[in-house]
């Protein structure tokens, strides 16, 4: 019966990743009862199969006898009798996405504290911290692939919806961080795991909410409609709302994070023939794209002609732990210095892939991806877009400027080799944007193809 109701229910939800193929089936791999009252919380993970795929699934299932209306958007559907094992009997039940009821989730805060055991589901928290657990809960609504909840000003806890044997990145990095008292992290608190396939898997993490500090994309946008406002002739240096002091506090704080990254984790080089290898990985993902995106074409000679520049350098590559998905939307402004978030890595590539070791330049690349995208992003659509691109291009370089200035003086290393591996990871990130513009955005495909005619690449 429960298993009917999550496939008719799991593939609308907007953290589920196998969006147009049809579901085969849904299996419950671990159902453990944490509360057995009415309401009632079970924790599940589920396996959902599709086309001979398995994906595991983590769901906090609410049971009530009674749904109130606040939780109507959150109901999986009607369960029938059920009877905990503790607690009342009633002949119906309604099962319900637990996330959205905060009468149930302090007991996330709850068993943290405590560091429970509840069957198979272990709770822990960093020694020497207490939890508050009388705190309400709130989800925020942006997120694809994960669910956070936000604790009354104190804590964000993020759920991990897909679940992937191992130990979390973001957990991993952050608490490592933590010891060394890194001064660009948001303190951790505490984790939910388990172990699927024998090794231990992270289900949750949890650490400090920045609530008064503002997303690095959102002061970025703001300093570029302030330039777009401005009359002819005056420049994003006397523009209200520039941003390039920020960029180059942002660059510092990047550079101290790879240091402290560094220093926490292991490190090693990269030979000149393994430097190759990486380029033509470049390639071949260059060769796929174009294939998709046909307005890519025109590029190809001159992106070759970049990715050629890294097969001659005749010197060693340092690699190290880095961010892997660093963007403007990963970052915080607080009252004192940029906090960087979301060390998990991009979700959607395997857990090996996420925790590899890399340049540190591919972090810088992402970031200058994302001045492109800051400056470029609210001229799509816009009939006076072509007479704006001059100022988009002025913006944009005056802030990468001075992200990879702030960069340099935090420590980072530029050199002439790496200046030609920067601008690869840079052609790399823009190729696979363009792929994914074209197929979720295509009005956005204009923003990446721009990184290709700024230079005449």
């Amino acid at each position: 019966m429960l298993e009917e109701l999550l496939a008719a229910w799991i593939g609308r939800q907007r953290w589920f990743g196998g969006k147009g193929r049809p579901i085969d089936r849904v299996s419950i791999d671990s159902d453990a009862t944490i509360e057995s009252g009415d309401p009632g919380l079970r924790h599940l993970i589920v396996s959902v199969w599709q086309e001979g795929t398995r994906d595991r699934y983590q769901l906090l299932l609410g049971m009530r006898s009674d749904l109130p209306e606040r939780l109507s958007h959150a109901l999986i559907g009607n369960y029938g009798p059920y009877t905990f094992q503790e607690g009342p009997s009633h002949s119906d039940w309604y099962a319900y996405d637990a996330v959205h009821d905060h009468e149930l989730t302090p007991w996330l805060l709850d068993c943290m504290g405590r560091d429970c055991d509840w069957e198979t589901v272990r709770f822990r928290h960093l020694p020497d911290l207490e939890i508050d657990t009388s705190l309400r809960s709130l989800v925020l609504g942006a997120e694809q692939s994960n669910t956070s909840l936000v604790f009354g000003d104190a804590y964000i806890c993020k759920l991990f919806r897909r679940l992937v044997p191992g130990i979390n990145p973001e957990l991993e990095i952050v608490t490592a961080l933590a010891e060394r008292h890194a001064p660009h992290i948001a303190q951790p608190y505490g984790w939910v795991e388990t172990d699927l396939d024998g090794v231990p898997t992270t289900l949750a993490f949890m650490q400090e909410f920045l609530s008064n500090s503002n997303d690095g994309w959102d002061l970025a946008l703001a300093s570029v409609r302030d330039f777009y406002a401005t009359v002819s002739g005056v420049s994003a240096a006397d523009a209200g709302g520039d941003f390039a002091g920020e960029s180059f506090r942002l660059g510092a704080a990047t550079a101290r994070v790879h240091h402290e990254l560094a220093e926490a984790f292991p490190t090693d080089v990269i030979e000149t023939h393994e430097v190759k290898r990486m380029s033509e990985g470049f390639r071949q993902r260059l060769g796929r794209a174009v294939a998709e995106v046909p307005e890519l074409r025109e590029h190809v000679g001159a992106i070759e002609a970049v990715y050629h520049r890294v097969q001659e350098l005749t010197t060693e590559v340092p690699v190290q732990r880095v961010h892997g998905d660093y963007h403007l939307g990963q970052v915080m402004r607080t009252n004192t210095d940029w906090v960087v978030l979301d060390f998990e890595g991009e979700p959607g590539q395997p857990l090996a892939e996420r925790t590899a070791l890399s340049s540190p330049l591919r972090d810088v690349a992402g970031m200058l991806r994302s001045f492109d995208y800051a400056a470029r992003h609210l001229l799509a659509g816009r009939p006076d877009a072509a007479s704006l691109e001059p100022k988009a291009e002025e913006w944009a370089a005056r802030n990468r400027t001075a992200f990879l200035d702030g960069y340099t003086d935090g420590g980072g290393t530029i050199s002439a080799g790496d200046a030609a591996l920067l601008r690869a990871f840079e052609m790399a990130k823009a190729v696979y944007e363009v792929g994914y513009e074209a197929r979720n955005r295509p009005a956005w495909i204009g923003i990446p193809l721009a990184a290709f005619r700024r230079t005449g690449l």
